[in-house]
C-alpha cells in the first residue's frame, strides 16, 4: 500500500503515540511494587532509571544503523523490543533484578523506534515540507506520554497491576505493525553489501571532544542534560507525590493520582512550542536561564505545598510541568543551529545521549535523597528529593554566566 509522502506523517504520529504507551507505566505502578516487593525509594528509582540506561546503551547503535539501512528495519527491530519489555515486566518480572532487566529492554526499544521513526519521515518527505512535520511528531512525544499515564493508571485500578504492563505493550507492538503494513520500504535500499558498523561509528570520541570544545554547542548541551535530569525524575515520582499528598491532607483530589498525572503532562507540548517561540525574540540563552531557575523555584514550592489545598498542589504541579519543557525545543534547537556542520550529526547523538543520561541519573537521585531524608512519608523528605533535581538547572545557569556561555551564544 502506497501514500504519497504527506500521508507519512499521520501514520508515524501514530505509530509515536503507541510507542510510547509504555512510557510512564512503572511510574504508574511505582508505590504498589514498592509496597509488594519491599523496595527502597533508592531501588524504586534505580528501576525507572533502568529504563533511560536501556535507552542510552541502544540509542547510539540505532541512529548509526540509521545511517546504513532504511530506518524502517531499525523501528520494527525497536517496537518488538519495547512490546517484549513491557510483557516481560508484566509476566516475568518479580524483583528488582528482574525489573531492571525487562525495563532496560523496554527503553532500548523506545531507542529503536524515537529517533529512527524520525528519520523514516526525513527520508521519505520532500525536504520542502520536512520542517512542519518534523515539529509535529517532536510535539506527540508529550502527547504519547501524557496518554501513557492515563491508560496505565485506568488499567491500573481496574485490573491490577501485572495487566498495566501486559496490555500497554499492545502500543508499541501496534507501532510495529503500523509500520509493518503502511509505510512501504525505501525503493533504493542506502546500503549494498553487508553492513560494517565501526565502534568509532556508534561512539564518535573525536568528533564529540570537537563539539565538547564549542562552548556554544555544549552549553545546549549541558542545559539538555540538567533538564532532562528535572524532568525524568519529575515525571517518576509524580504519582507518589500526589499519592502522598492526598493522604496527609485527608482530601480527595479532583481527579486520580495517574489522571492527573497525565492531564498535566499534556501541559508540556504547548509548552514547548510557546517557549521556542519566545526565545526566538528574547533570546535563546537568556529564555533557557529564566526558564531553568523558574522551575527550580516552582519545583521547590510544589514540594512544600504538601497539606495544602489540592487545587493548590495541581496549580504549582501545572506551574512546574510547564516551565520544565517551556525550554525543551529550545536548547535542541540551539544546539542544532550552534553545531558546525561537519558534526552536526555527532553533536545531535551527544545531545540525546547526554539527555537521558541525565534521565537516568534523575530518578535514582531522587529516590536517594527520599531515603536518607526520611523516606516518602516525611514532608520534609519529598522537598529535599525536589531540591536534589532542580539544584542542576540552577547550578547550570550560574555557571554558564560565569563562563560567558550566555553573552557567545547572543553575539
Amino acid at each position: 500500500m502506497r501514500f504519497r509522502s504527506v500521508g507519512y506523517t499521520p501514520l508515524m504520529l501514530m505509530a509515536q503515540t503507541c510507542a510510547l504507551l509504555g512510557f510512564a507505566c512503572y511510574a504508574v505502578v511505582l508505590t504498589t511494587l514498592q509496597e509488594e516487593w519491599h523496595l527502597s525509594n533508592l531501588e524504586s528509582g534505580l528501576i525507572a532509571s533502568a529504563f533511560f540506561f536501556g535507552y542510552m546503551l541502544a540509542v547510539p547503535l540505532a541512529t548509526a544503523l540509521t545511517d546504513r539501512v532504511d530506518a524502517r528495519k531499525v523501528y520494527l527491530i525497536g517496537g518488538l523490543s519495547a512490546t517484549c519489555g513491557l510483557l516481560g515486566m508484566g509476566l516475568l518480572a518479580f524483583n528488582f533484578w528482574t525489573a531492571l532487566f525487562f525495563m532496560a529492554i523496554n527503553g532500548a526499544g523506545l531507542a529503536g523506534t524515537y529517533m529512527p521513526g524520525l528519520k523514516i519521515l526525513s527520508d521519505r518527505i520532500q525536504s520542502g515540507e520536512l520542517t512542519r512535520h518534523i515539529a509535529f511528531y517532536t510535539a506527540f512525544f508529550g502527547i504519547g506520554t501524557g496518554f501513557s499515564y492515563l491508560c496505565s493508571g485506568w488499567i491500573l485500578s481496574a485490573l491490577g497491576w501485572n495487566y498495566v504492563f501486559g496490555i500497554i505493550a499492545l502500543g508499541p507492538f501496534t507501532a510495529f505493525l503500523i509500520v509493518l503494513l503502511l509505510i512501504p520500504p525505501l525503493q533504493h535500499e542506502k546500503w549494498k553489501g553487508s553492513i560494517q558498523i565501526r565502534l568509532r561509528d556508534i561512539f564518535p570520541i573525536n568528533k564529540w571532544k570537537l563539539v565538547l570544545q564549542d562552548k556554544k554547542a555544549s552549553g545546549f548541551i549541558f542545559g539538555y542534560t540538567a533538564h532532562s535530569l528535572e524532568l525524568f525524575a519529575s515525571r517518576s515520582w509524580l504519582v507518589a507525590f500526589f499519592v502522598f499528598c492526598a493522604a496527609v491532607s485527608g482530601e480527595s483530589f479532583l481527579l486520580a493520582a495517574t489522571t492527573l498525572a497525565g492531564v498535566i503532562n499534556f501541559f508540556g507540548v504547548p509548552a514547548s512550542i510557546l517557549g521556542n517561540e519566545i526565545a526566538l525574540r528574547i533570546g535563546r540563552q537568556k529564555w533557557v536561564c529564566i526558564v531553568m531557575l523558574t522551575s527550580a523555584v516552582l519545583g521547590i514550592a510544589l514540594a512544600c505545598s504538601t497539606g495544602q489545598s489540592w487545587w493548590l498542589i495541581v496549580t504549582f504541579a501545572i506551574g512546574h510541568a510547564i516551565f520544565i519543557m517551556a525550554d525543551s525545543a529550545t536548547l535542541t534547537a540551539g544546539l542544532v543551529i550552534s553545531a558546525k556542520e561537519d558534526i552536526k550529526g555527532a553533536a545531535m547523538g551527544l545531545h540525546s545521549l547526554m539527555g537521558f543520561g541525565g534521565g537516568m541519573l534523575g530518578p535514582a537521585i531522587f529516590g536517594f535523597v527520599l531515603d536518607i531524608s526520611g523516606s516518602r512519608s516525611s514532608q520534609a523528605a519529598w522537598v529535599w528529593a525536589y531540591v536534589a533535581v532542580v539544584i542542576w538547572g540552577v547550578l547550570f545557569v550560574i555557571y554558564e554566566r560565569r563562563n560567558g556561555w550566555v553573552t557567545k551564544t547572543a553575539q
